[in-house]
């Protein structure tokens, strides 16, 4: 399957994560504001690995998926906005999971594991609505084997991208879905991008979205801005963070999970840039699933792994809206600005 390359190559794209053998996904997108929370489920099992790049990050349970420690298998990922009380959002993901007998046996009862990471977007309207327990519950009980829907929905619904020289000059991010498929062994992956920087095509490197020229109208670019001595605004840590899952139905050991979270994060940086700055909390969790009762070897993986996020990552943003919130700048799409 060869890779995409133009926008319309990137908008065509058929591969999802939820096509990897074992994995159910699911939104939940608050009405109330632009917020939300996805659940990626393995309720059989995945070994899992995370690689957690940026430095103000906002995570839970990620040190059970250090190669050196016990557990061997988790149950789900949950990627939430609402910054630090989204993390509330996997509490109820156990919730369903316990409730279909799902999790790790400790004899009087199963114990779901469910690690976590957030991002901010606590900017974006009311800001004491945020995802909860009952919205982590929501998004697993939506969970399926189908596409899920890309753009400004779930843990992508609040995300904003381009924030360099503030909100004014921002644009709407989101979250995105790809994967590739080699004889027989599927790497996907979704990512919901709140990049402080900018998102560039990966195969060509054209601007899709980011910071605007101070009349809002065209593109300015965050690198171009800074290289000619424009001076960035304070930027609050933590305030910005893309955080996802890649996945894959070959078999993995955790050391190899572990691997394959941190390459992954060469899609990242193929996609993004500035990315993995001090004011973002950039975490990929990975997944093997087993259940192709296959393995490609490292190489392959890596490589598929890399090319999922870099996909996954311009998706979200060709696929975001515009939106508009009370007393804050309307923040347009890939497309508003003629990308699409």
């Amino acid at each position: 399957m060869p890779s995409p390359s133009s926008i319309q190559d990137l908008l065509r794209h058929q591969g999802h994560i939820g096509l990897v053998k074992g994995l159910r996904v699911g939104h939940f997108t608050d009405p109330r504001r632009p917020t939300g929370c996805t659940a990626v489920l393995c309720p059989e099992g995945a070994v899992g690995g995370v690689d957690v790049r940026g430095a103000a990050p906002g995570t839970r349970e990620t040190d059970l998926l250090h190669p050196s420690n016990l557990v061997q298998q988790v149950h789900g990922i949950m990627l939430s906005g609402g910054s630090a009380w989204g993390l509330d959002a996997a509490t109820g993901a156990v919730r369903w999971l316990e409730e279909q007998g799902v999790g790790l046996d400790i004899g009087v009862g199963r114990i779901p594991l469910v690690p976590a990471a957030v991002l901010f977007d606590v900017m974006m309207g009311d800001w004491l609505v945020r995802p909860d327990a009952a919205a982590g519950y929501a998004a697993c009980r939506n969970a399926s084997t189908d596409r899920a829907a890309e753009g400004s929905v779930g843990a992508g619904a609040g995300a904003v991208v381009g924030k360099v020289f503030g909100l004014d000059r921002a644009m709407k991010g989101g979250i995105g879905s790809a994967s590739f498929t080699v004889d027989g062994v599927t790497v996907g992956a979704i990512i919901a991008c709140n990049a402080l920087g900018d998102v560039f095509n990966p195969f060509t490197a054209q601007l899709l979205a980011g910071t605007r020229a101070k009349d809002g109208l065209q593109l300015r670019g965050t690198r171009d801005a800074l290289l000619d001595g424009e001076e960035p605004r304070p930027v609050l840590a933590g305030s910005n963070t893309t955080i996802g899952v890649v996945a894959t139905d070959a078999q993995l050991s955790k050391v190899q999970a572990h691997r394959m979270a941190v390459v992954a994060h060469d899609g990242l940086a193929r996609a993004i840039n500035p990315v993995h700055t001090m004011s973002d909390g950039d975490s990929l969790f990975a997944l093997g699933t087993g259940q192709s009762g296959k393995s490609l070897g490292m190489m392959t993986l890596c490589t598929l792994a890399a090319e999922a996020v870099a996909v996954a990552t311009a998706r979200a943003i060709l696929l975001a809206h515009s939106v508009e919130v009370a007393n804050q700048p309307r923040l347009p799409s890939a497309c508003d600005m003629g990308v699409c």
